[in-house]
């Protein structure tokens, strides 16, 4: 007979203040992680790529990812948007250069 028990273990996730997902005790989000092992690169090449992640934070983050790839997704969905909305805000906010340089060289040059 074994001494051995098993544990529940819950994945190295958490929300931040702004609803991100990070991973472990970093400020990697889940997507960096998820993107990057969707396009074939290993656990090892993803904490190569972002150093204050552990190589048992990935895995578990990588399984987690596998038990519950709709959710995830969903997740990952909902994120892409949320960036193009901010994208599409700040670009629509951008004030005109070519206006803020004209305003400091007159400034500069009052005579002008």
């Amino acid at each position: 007979m074994s001494n051995f028990i098993l544990e529940r273990e819950t994945p190295p996730l958490h929300e931040d203040e702004t609803g991100a997902i990070r991973v472990g005790n970093t400020r990697v989000l889940l997507e960096t992680v998820i993107r990057a092992f969707q396009d074939g690169a290993s656990a090892e090449s993803i904490v190569d790529r972002y150093s204050t992640l552990s190589l048992t934070d990935v895995y578990s983050t990588i399984a987690y990812y596998l038990r519950h790839q709709d959710a995830i997704e969903t997740y990952l969905s909902q994120r892409e948007e949320l960036a193009k909305s901010v994208q599409q805000r700040l670009s629509s906010i951008q004030p005109d250069i070519n206006s803020i340089r004209s305003r400091l060289i007159s400034r500069k040059n009052p005579s002008s």
